[in-house]
C-alpha cells in the first residue's frame, strides 16, 4: 500500500460499509478512506506513512471494549489525536427480489447479530457468526441468494447494492461506538484549545496497595478520571497493564502533579496522546445525568 495522490488519507479496518468507515467520513469528509482487513494492518498503514490517520474502534456502549487494541496501542508507535463518537445502527439487508419471506439465515459480526435478537427471533431466522457486517453484506451481494440476509449499515447496502427490509433494528436505541484516531506524531493541541482528554498505560510496581496508591493522585489533586482498564499481557496471568483516560491535559497543575505521584507506584508508564475532547462527552454526561434525575 502506497500514497497515490496527495490527498490526505485514514484508514480503517473492515470491508468498505463498515461502521469505521462511517466514521471516517463523518470525522474526516475530505479525506480518502482506506480499508483494511485486519487492525494490524491499519497501524501499520500509519506507521509507514502510508496514510496519514487511523480510524480505531476502542470500545462500545453496548458490546465493552475493543480488546485488541490494549495490546495494540502501547506496542505502536502511534499517538491518539483525537476521538469520534458514532451511533450505530443496524439494517437488514438483502440481495434485490429477496423479502421477509423469503430469507432464512442472516450473517453479522456477533456483536451485531447479539445486539438484534428481537427481531431474528420474530423473523425465525438462523444467524451465522461472520468477520464483520460490511463483509457480510458483500457476500451476500456476490451470491444473490434471496434466503441468505445481512446486518450491516446503510452505507453498505448503498455500496453493495443491497435492498433494506428493515431499518434501525437493533433492540437498544442508545448503542454507541467511542473511536480514537491514531497519528505517527502527537497532536499540538493545548489546553486552552477546549476541553482535553489524556489516554496513557501504566504496569504498577509489585508492592502492596500499589494500584491503590498510583491512583491516590487523581483524587487528592482533583482529576477526573473516566475510564481505568486493566487486561493481561505476555500470556501471564500477573502480569497486569492497565488502560485510563482522564479529563485535562499534562501542562495542567492538577494533572501534572497526579502523574507525578503515578510515576512513583509505575514500573511502566506511557502517554498515549492529549486531545481535544469529543462534544458528544458532555452530550452524553447530560444524558447519564437526566436519566439518573440528576438536575444542575
Amino acid at each position: 500500500m502506497s500514497k497515490t495522490n496527495d490527498k490526505k488519507s485514514i484508514a480503517y479496518q473492515g470491508e468498505p460499509g463498515a461502521n469505521s468507515h462511517i466514521a471516517c467520513i463523518e470525522a474526516y469528509p475530505n479525506f480518502e478512506q482506506v480499508a483494511c482487513p485486519t487492525f494490524e494492518d491499519a497501524f501499520a498503514a500509519v506507521e509507514a506513512r502510508t496514510t496519514d490517520l487511523a480510524m480505531i474502534p476502542i470500545e462500545n456502549s453496548l458490546a465493552g471494549r475493543v480488546a485488541d487494541i490494549h495490546h495494540l496501542m502501547p506496542e505502536s508507535n502511534l499517538y491518539i489525536i483525537g476521538e469520534h463518537f458514532l451511533p450505530v445502527h443496524h439494517n437488514l439487508l438483502a440481495a434485490p427480489g429477496a423479502s421477509l419471506e423469503t430469507i432464512k439465515t442472516v450473517h453479522s459480526h456477533v456483536h451485531a447479530l447479539g445486539q438484534c435478537r428481537n427481531v431474528i427471533k420474530e423473523l425465525k431466522l438462523k444467524p451465522l457468526v461472520a468477520a464483520d457486517t460490511a463483509g457480510s453484506a458483500k457476500e451476500i451481494a456476490q451470491s444473490g441468494d434471496v434466503t441468505e440476509a445481512a446486518i450491516a449499515t446503510s452505507l453498505a447496502a448503498e455500496i453493495y447494492g443491497l435492498q433494506t427490509l428493515r431499518a434501525n433494528i437493533e433492540d437498544e436505541d442508545h448503542n454507541m461506538t467511542r473511536f480514537v484516531i491514531l497519528a505517527a506524531e502527537p497532536a499540538d493541541a493545548e489546553s486552552e484549545d477546549g476541553p482535553m482528554v489524556t489516554s496513557f498505560v501504566f504496569r504498577v510496581r509489585n508492592v502492596p496497595a500499589a494500584l491503590y496508591k498510583a491512583m491516590g493522585g487523581f483524587a487528592t489533586n482533583g482529576v477526573n478520571m473516566t475510564k481505568l482498564e486493566s487486561y493481561q499481557i505476555e500470556g501471564q496471568f500477573f502480569a497486569t497493564q492497565f488502560y485510563a483516560d482522564i479529563e485535562g491535559h499534562p501542562s495542567d497543575r492538577p494533572v501534572r502533579l497526579a502523574m507525578e505521584e503515578l510515576s512513583f507506584f509505575t514500573s511502566y508508564l506511557r502517554l498515549l496522546g492529549s486531545y481535544r475532547a469529543s462534544p458528544m462527552r458532555a452530550e452524553l454526561a447530560k444524558r447519564t445525568a437526566e436519566a439518573a434525575g440528576v438536575v444542575d
